[in-house]
């Protein structure tokens, strides 16, 4: 019986995340970022994008207390998810899949355990460091300040909102260079 109620569980919570990972990802996948931005379009340059945004969508969910805890939850599993199902798609095989999402999963934890401080403590210069080294490739902390500006004000106009709003239509920053 237990095990039924852990596999309705997961079911529900998957239902809960796809959504909002589609918000985040959504976003991430704006042009802006590459045109206007300079982003590289590469797969690499995307994970960074995709990771930033379901922070920054976790972190304002997370704010909400328990119910807001739960679709954090929901919504980082769904991420993990994607991940495993990507690699597969690229063909990496099943022997393959458990060590570069380790990989994988190390770098995703990495950059929020480094961009959540700065965020949460409107830290610029630290989250342009982070994000001019991860997303650009570049030890020039210049070369991240205009998507630092953008995930300050995306992080500020989240918080801003309600929680239905924010799980529904998130209120992003505009992307400008």
């Amino acid at each position: 019986m237990i095990m039924l109620q852990n596999l309705f569980r997961t079911r529900r919570r998957e239902r809960q995340g796809e959504p909002l990972y589609e918000l985040a990802v959504r976003q991430a996948r704006d042009p802006a970022f590459y045109t206007d931005l300079g982003v590289a379009d590469r797969i690499d340059a995307r994970f960074e994008l995709y990771t930033l945004h379901v922070l920054l969508l976790v972190m304002r969910l997370r704010d909400e207390g328990e119910r807001g805890s739960e679709a954090a939850q929901a919504l980082f599993d769904t991420y993990v998810s994607a991940l495993d199902h990507a690699l597969r798609e690229l063909g990496v095989g099943d022997i393959s899949v458990g060590k570069k999402m380790r990989k994988l999963g190390e770098a995703m934890y990495g950059r929020m355990t480094a961009y959540e401080p700065p965020l949460r403590d409107d830290d610029a210069p630290a989250l342009a460091a982070g994000l001019a080294r991860n997303v650009f490739e570049s030890d020039d902390p210049a070369v991240g300040e205009a998507l630092t500006r953008y995930a300050l004000a995306s992080r500020a106009r989240l918080a801003a909102q309600d929680f239905t709003a924010a799980t529904t239509r998130p209120d992003w920053a505009e992307i400008k260079g």
